[in-house]
């Protein structure tokens, strides 16, 4: 049960991130998704982008383990992988940049992960 806990709070703190750029231009990540999904539908090769479809296909992934009966630990660390390279980024810009908004906005995500994979380290795997 912890598991499924675990992804849904990964999905939940990967839609909190924050990024701002030029004057007056700024977005969540929730946002940022859902025009995406929006533009899916419309003009599918404006979302073609490795940045785009990696967290997208990560956020998939974690919500397929929530349905699971038992969460798949390779989907669950795949998923934070494939998020993990946008989140990650986005950290390194809000330090690099000293935006203290987007720097706090990915900690969440990061934390939860490292806390995520100590769990799975610690709990044995469940064998069928």
């Amino acid at each position: 049960m912890k598991e499924k806990v675990l992804s849904v709070l990964l999905i939940l703190t990967s839609l909190m991130g924050y990024l701002e750029w030029g004057q007056g231009q700024h977005l969540f990540l929730l946002q940022a998704e859902g025009e995406i999904l929006l533009k899916l539908w419309t003009d599918p090769k404006s979302v073609l982008h490795p940045l785009i479809l990696m967290p997208l296909l990560g956020q998939i992934l974690l919500a397929i383990t929530i349905v699971q009966k038992t969460p798949s630990r390779i989907l669950v660390y795949i998923g934070m992988g494939s998020l993990s390279i946008l989140l990650g980024l986005m950290c390194i810009i809000g330090i690099i940049s000293f935006n203290l908004k987007i720097l706090c906005s990915t900690l969440p995500f990061l934390v939860l992960s490292v806390f995520t994979l100590i769990h799975f380290k610690k709990t044995p795997a469940v064998r069928k």
